[in-house]
């Protein structure tokens, strides 16, 4: 049995998104063995082509961050799908296709029609999705929407901080890469229920929607008691402590859940004023938090973050450095699971981007292809899906209704 054989390595993806939501899930799907075919307009390509091309620092070959990041193991196809014979080009890869992934503002793809009830004359057995900031339903669906929005909306926002009168977003963009994901598990699903069905359908995913979601049980408590949460910084509504605490250098987490750890504790902090039975129970130990986490913090200054977590880890109480991005992405535990990889540019050199965390036993040595030129991949895909001679596509190029690379 071939062990890098991936497992969505048969299904065809059309790729019309840009910016950050759309272009996460279509690359989760190329990692995962789709061929993605990105479709792009001629001469300036998707949007985030330009973002950072020329920034000295966050760029390479004038390849951006956002661009490099997203479309690694993705092909390039540029039509310009606002000519007559640019959407006819479409239509046809539309006939070889599985999946349409689409990221437009609510209403572009039925105005450019693109739209599922188009798309399904065409092949009944193509699965369109759109991430798009509240759904394709609803009284507020053409709203325009960015990350922050939906982060704001969704309420996580006024949980994250350190008070209700400055709300917090999530240092990375959670309401874009959310609507992502969500996207991949609503494509995943809807191939299955083709395979029983014989027919494809539309997903339809909502960054506002995803948010919710996440929102999990802190929803539940709302429901339940009708109390409204305020931010609580890094500590916990149960657990104590559980917080983020100073160190004579790096910040570090002790994240004691339940009472087992808090024996443990004191063995470690000799403090008088902690030894006291009622603080046996987490409940009490709520009660007198500001106390006990300023007890913790004073000797905490003491010593740097490797000893206290050395003495942490001897007594098996979970605790952690809080890394900056460079501690992160060079930690042993992420070099070993290969989740910082280097990926080529296509005109030379390489950049180390993030790996993909989805570790499947079928595949040995994960690869991953340069994020394409703009219509570096236009001649190959129109020739291998739809059998375009050389002369055709010259024909096309030259009225710009498509790029290609010479």
């Amino acid at each position: 049995m071939d062990k890098n054989i991936k497992p969505l390595k048969n299904i065809k993806v059309l790729d019309l998104t840009h910016m950050l939501s759309g272009p996460y899930g279509s690359m989760i799907l190329a990692d995962l063995g789709c061929e993605v075919i990105k479709i792009e307009p001629p001469k300036k390509g998707e949007g985030t082509r330009r973002l950072l091309e020329n920034d000295p620092d966050y760029s390479h070959n004038g390849m951006g961050a956002y661009f490099y990041t997203l479309n690694r193991n993705k092909k390039s196809v540029a039509i310009d799908l606002k000519n007559k014979l640019g959407i006819e080009i479409f239509y046809e890869l539309i006939k070889k296709a599985d999946v349409v992934i689409s990221n437009f503002s609510a209403g572009v793809t039925k105005k450019l029609k693109i739209d599922f009830d188009t798309l399904k004359k065409f092949n009944s057995k193509i699965i369109t999705c759109t991430v798009s900031g509240f759904g394709e339903t609803g009284p507020n669906f053409q709203r325009p929407a960015f990350d922050q929005i939906a982060q704001a909306l969704g309420g996580g926002m006024s949980i994250t901080g350190l008070s209700a009168q400055d709300p917090m977003r999530a240092g990375i963009p959670i309401g874009d890469l959310g609507g992502g994901m969500f996207a991949v598990m609503g494509i995943q699903a809807a191939i299955i229920a083709r395979s029983e069905s014989g027919l494809g359908q539309h997903v339809d995913i909502s960054m506002l929607d995803c948010q919710i979601s996440m929102l999990n049980y802190m929803a539940t408590m709302h429901s339940m008691s009708g109390l409204i949460p305020e931010p609580i910084g890094n500590s916990h509504f149960v657990h104590m402590p559980y917080n983020t605490f100073r160190t004579k250098d790096f910040p570090i987490v002790i994240a004691a859940v339940g009472d087992q750890f808090w024996p443990r504790l004191l063995k470690i902090f000799k403090d008088p004023e902690l030894n006291k039975s009622e603080f046996e129970k987490a409940f009490e130990r709520q009660k007198n938090k500001e106390k006990i986490e300023s007890i913790l913090q004073k000797e905490l200054l003491n010593e740097s973050s490797e000893y206290w977590l050395n003495e942490l880890e001897k007594e098996s109480v979970p605790c952690a450095r809080v890394n900056n991005l460079e501690q992160a992405m060079n930690d042993e535990q992420i070099q070993y699971r290969n989740m910082l990889v280097d990926v080529m540019h296509p005109e030379g050199g390489s950049v180390k981007v993030p790996g993909n965390p989805i570790k499947l036993s079928s595949i040995e040595n994960e690869q991953y292809s340069s994020p394409p030129l703009l219509g570096e991949h236009t001649k190959e895909v129109l020739q291998k899906w739809l059998n375009f001679s050389d002369e055709k596509l010259n024909e096309l190029d030259e009225q710009q209704v498509i790029e290609f690379k010479k």
